[in-house]
């Protein structure tokens, strides 16, 4: 079964995705460059603290918390070094601690090096450059995870559309390399079945033809943004992963065969990326 996780800094909704059956909560503290590369897309920046951190991992009670930290950066007068971030979000209760939008083997190394072996390290892949230093990274000892980001990467690749990037190969390659080493990994968000811009089925198919082992709830999933009654929140999570679990199961039930026959992925990525109806 897919791990299940969300991004919140809300301890009651994190509760209630923890007993809905979410694994892991996730703490975004990314901000660091984030406006410049994601200016006029339709995305969230969370601005969560080492607080939030603290808070969630107090609220939790078999969920890990995951903490995404900013890329590597030096001190700022406002602001963490790094080290000091890493050092804080473990000192608060992370359980696996996450480096985005890194470009070089050197980052990747030196974001292990601070982790230290305190909490599980986890690996964003979402530039042009991890992807092409993707087996020298992979390569680095104390790398326990890594996850795929489907947004930054299009950007990075010109994309229009996320998914394309499982219709042209680019993930499915990188999953084997991942196999290949034995180094668990995911990749994206997906909604309840039967919704988002791309059926989360389809998705889904993808995770468990490929191995997978992670995804990302997604805004679309329940946005807490505009949905305050904490019982519609509680129905939307119980309903959505019930629905992800039976998609799951209906997954184990088939062959190789079935999931490389399904070329209706790739047709609704290229008439989406057209802009035709779904």
């Amino acid at each position: 079964m897919l791990k299940l996780m969300y991004i919140t800094n809300r301890p009651e909704v994190a509760d209630i995705a923890e007993s809905a059956g979410v694994d892991r909560i996730f703490v975004d503290m990314e901000f660091i460059g984030k406006d410049a590369r994601q200016g006029g897309m339709d995305t969230v920046q969370s601005h969560h603290t080492v607080k939030d951190v603290e808070n969630i991992k107090r609220s939790v009670k078999k969920a890990e918390v995951l903490a995404r930290v900013n890329p590597i950066h030096g001190g700022r007068p406002d602001y963490f070094s790094s080290e000091e971030e890493i050092d804080a979000v473990i000192e608060a209760g992370a359980d696996i601690v996450m480096l985005p939008y890194f470009k070089t083997a050197a980052e990747a190394e030196a974001f292990i090096r601070m982790v230290g072996g305190r909490a599980k390290t986890m690996l964003l892949i979402e530039t042009p450059e991890a992807v092409e230093l993707a087996d020298e990274i992979l390569a680095l000892p104390g790398v326990d995870e890594v996850f795929v980001g489907l947004n930054d990467l299009s950007l990075g690749l010109g994309r229009r559309f996320m998914f394309e990037l499982l219709a042209d190969g680019t993930v499915e390659k990188l999953c084997f390399k991942f196999r290949k080493r034995g180094i668990p990994f995911g990749f994206g968000g997906i909604a309840a079945p039967g919704r988002g811009m791309l059926p989360s089925e389809y998705i889904i198919r993808e995770h468990y033809r490929l191995g997978s082992g992670c995804v990302i709830l997604s805004r679309s999933f329940c946005d807490t943004g505009k949905i305050s009654d904490l019982d519609s929140i509680r129905s939307i999570f119980n309903d959505g992963v019930r629905e992800i679990r039976e998609l799951e199961r209906e997954c184990e039930k088939h062959s190789s065969f079935f999931f490389d026959s399904q070329r209706e992925l790739v047709r609704r990525v290229d008439l989406i990326r057209k802009g035709e109806s779904k």
